[in-house]
């Protein structure tokens, strides 16, 4: 007989947003509880379309951040399914390793968690014998593969494995229970749930292999559709997958070209079209923030610069009537050929000064770690990492600042001296 299941991972429940919540506190929030609502939104697919289960693979929570009404919420949810007859199964990821929710994790009784030896699931739907395999890890780094681990498949079962891995490696993605493709497929499970990618991805041989991508994307790295994976078995074992938008909020980046822009009222005005243009699109997402990439050759590209926060408050503003959310503005843009550099005007000693000697001088970059320091001192204890998480950390990002900062204040210098 056939049946249907829902496949997702990564969810990392109440994730706290550092650089949002610096940009725009309340976006900051909306961001927040996107975790929780599209996870809501998930239990709702799976009692609208009468799955037979629910598969976790994995990062259930956030790592050390911790929140006393977070288990709640999960087990709220799971009842949810009780309800509906609906079992789940989770197994633990490496941010789940580190949690301490995960130690709080009293399952309702139609959920089981997989320990940290591998183990085995068994049940019948309609007279189909199911196997589910899977397996936790309790510390939150896997260096070696956790295959070997796992049981052979059982006879005439469909069997399915839940793990937590990065396969050969990820961009952006700890080195975690690496294993091949070809590994997995020849461990003869008919489906591999993976999960800690946080990208969707598929693979079909002799096993169906799915890793589901976040189901909600929590900042710019995560842009564009994010979803969970329904999957349907039909009475000859064969698999069939449709990956599911469940996100209430979504991220993405938009370009926009400013070349022919050459005053500040002309640049608010595209600004103001383009946003309302973005607002009228229709979307999954109840929510949509961008990301606006500048580009082009403009003679407003230094005034961008120097007035970016004012030109953000507009750009959200604007947003905020077209239903918009303003991640940051990026500026990537050039002054017209020809034009004078700002600053080219001052003495020639003085800009080679700021622009190659300055940002080698250590005194000043001992003045600036110090006062960086002082600044992360005052910031909140979940802020303090934003500058780097260790001393040679903060030491590249302050250097990284002074290159970055010399040709404003050469430019700033100039503009004063014009008026």
């Amino acid at each position: 007989m056939s049946f249907r299941f829902l496949h997702t991972a990564d969810l990392h429940l109440d994730a706290p947003l550092k650089a949002i919540a610096l940009r725009d506190p309340d976006l900051a929030q909306e961001v927040g509880v996107a975790t929780r609502r599209s996870f809501s939104r998930l239990i709702d697919l799976c009692i609208e379309e009468a799955l037979d289960f629910l598969l976790i693979a994995g990062d259930l929570w956030d790592g050390s951040y911790s929140s006393t009404k977070t288990p709640r919420f999960l087990k709220q949810e799971l009842l949810r399914l009780r309800e509906a007859g609906i079992r789940c199964y989770l197994i633990r990821g490496n941010h789940d390793a580190m949690a301490r929710q995960t130690g709080e994790l009293d399952l309702p009784d139609n959920s089981h968690l997989f320990g940290r030896k591998a183990g085995t699931e068994l049940l019948e739907i309609g007279g189909q014998q199911i196997a589910i395999h899977g397996l936790s890890f309790h510390e939150i780094s896997a260096p070696e593969s956790l295959l070997p681990l796992y049981p052979p498949p059982r006879p005439g079962a469909f069997n399915i494995g839940m793990m937590h891995t990065s396969l050969n490696g990820s961009p952006g993605h700890d080195n975690y229970a690496p294993c091949s493709l070809s590994d997995l497929q020849a461990q003869g499970y008919d489906y591999w749930a993976l999960g800690h990618i946080h990208r969707r991805s598929e693979f079909k041989g002799a096993s169906t292999i799915v890793m589901p991508g976040t189901p909600q994307g929590r900042d710019i790295g995560e842009a564009g559709e994010t979803t969970v994976t329904l999957v349907s078995v039909g009475d000859d074992l064969s698999v069939t997958t449709e990956a599911r938008p469940v996100a209430c909020l979504r991220f993405e980046r938009l370009e926009l070209e400013i070349s022919d822009i050459v005053d500040w009222p002309a640049l608010l005005t595209r600004l103001d079209q383009v946003l309302r243009a973005e607002g009228r699109k229709p979307r999954d997402a109840e929510h949509l923030v961008l990301r606006l990439v500048l580009r082009g050759t403009t003679p407003l590209a230094w005034r961008i610069t120097r007035d970016l926060d004012r030109l953000s408050e507009e750009a959200r503003a604007f947003a905020g009537a077209a239903g918009l959310w303003i991640d940051k503005i990026t500026p990537d843009l050039a002054a017209p050929a020809g034009e004078a550099a700002a600053g080219s005007d001052l003495p020639a000693e003085l800009v080679r000064n700021v622009l190659q000697e300055l940002p080698q001088d250590p005194a000043l970059q001992a003045a600036l770690a110090s006062a960086a320091q002082e600044l992360l001192r005052d910031l909140p204890p979940d802020l303090r990492d934003l500058l780097g998480e260790d001393e040679a950390s903060l030491a590249d990002r302050c250097q990284q600042l002074l290159t970055e900062g010399a040709p404003l204040t050469l430019a700033a210098l100039a503009e004063g001296g014009r008026d």
